[in-house]
């Protein structure tokens, strides 16, 4: 009788799906990852599969590719004007690690929780793994679509005009971008039963709090400390993300 796939080890099949993902992640023309980001990429890949299973590995992936696609967006007019990200938008390990340790986190939670006999956990973990994403991935799709076609560009604290790129500047353009990222990876998580409904609420609505909120600490704290870097900002980004839907979420089920 055939063996489902699914009912095998879920590491040996983290481990086997994310080398044969080292393939066309080596030989593509156009990189998505750097070669110690690939590196970095395979174990982040083996920990999702291995704690969330393949729902929260679709999650990740995801929001991977969505996410590298739209910093593509644009790229000649964005590197022209000096603000397009690095290496044509190859992540490297600071890049990975910025954007999925908050969720990285959550899913070892989630593992944690079941060993231990903690399952009502679980749920609240799963909400704050989606959330990190979808903020990043909000966070993602505003900044790169502003740079690329935002018309008017503001500082949030102040909403004086500033170029295109200025840490801390929104555009409508960016806004409508990121709210439109945070909803589409919600709606993933959503149709694959992570989240319910009020999952789905709670997660585009803590994106958008934990996006303004990068955009505030982008232009008021981020150039006065040479250690905060965007790296930095982005982890904190997106555990403002996770932390503010588990809260939603708590206050929904209260009735608070």
């Amino acid at each position: 009788m055939p063996t489902n796939i699914f009912s095998l080890n879920p590491w040996l099949i983290a481990v086997a799906l994310n080398t044969i993902l080292l393939i066309p992640a080596t030989l593509a023309p156009k990189k998505l990852l750097t070669p110690a980001g690939t590196a970095h990429a395979w174990v982040l890949g083996v920990l999702i599969w291995g704690c969330l299973g393949w729902q929260g590995y679709a999650v990740i992936m995801f929001y991977f590719l969505v996410g590298s696609a739209i910093t593509r967006v644009g790229m000649a007019e964005k590197q022209a004007a000096g603000i397009a990200e690095k290496r044509d938008g190859a992540r490297g390990p600071e890049n990975v690690w910025g954007s999925a340790l908050t969720g990285t986190f959550c899913a070892l939670g989630v593992l944690g929780a079941g060993y231990w006999g903690q399952a009502e956990l679980i749920p609240g973990l799963i909400l704050g793994y989606v959330a990190s994403l979808s903020t990043k991935l909000s966070d993602t799709c505003a900044s790169e679509i502003g740079k690329a076609y935002g018309k008017s560009t503001f500082l949030i604290t102040t909403l004086k005009p500033v170029p295109r790129g200025t840490e801390g500047a929104v555009s409508l353009e960016g806004t409508i971008a990121g709210i439109i990222g945070s909803i589409a990876l919600a709606a993933v998580a959503l149709g694959l039963g992570m989240i319910n409904f009020w999952g789905f609420l709670c997660t585009i609505i803590a994106a958008f709090v934990a996006t303004n909120i990068e955009s505030v600490i982008g232009a008021t704290v981020q150039t006065k400390f040479p250690w905060l870097t965007n790296e930095i900002v982005n982890f904190i980004n997106t555990l403002i993300g996770a932390i503010v839907a588990m809260i939603l979420f708590i206050l929904i089920f209260l009735k608070l």
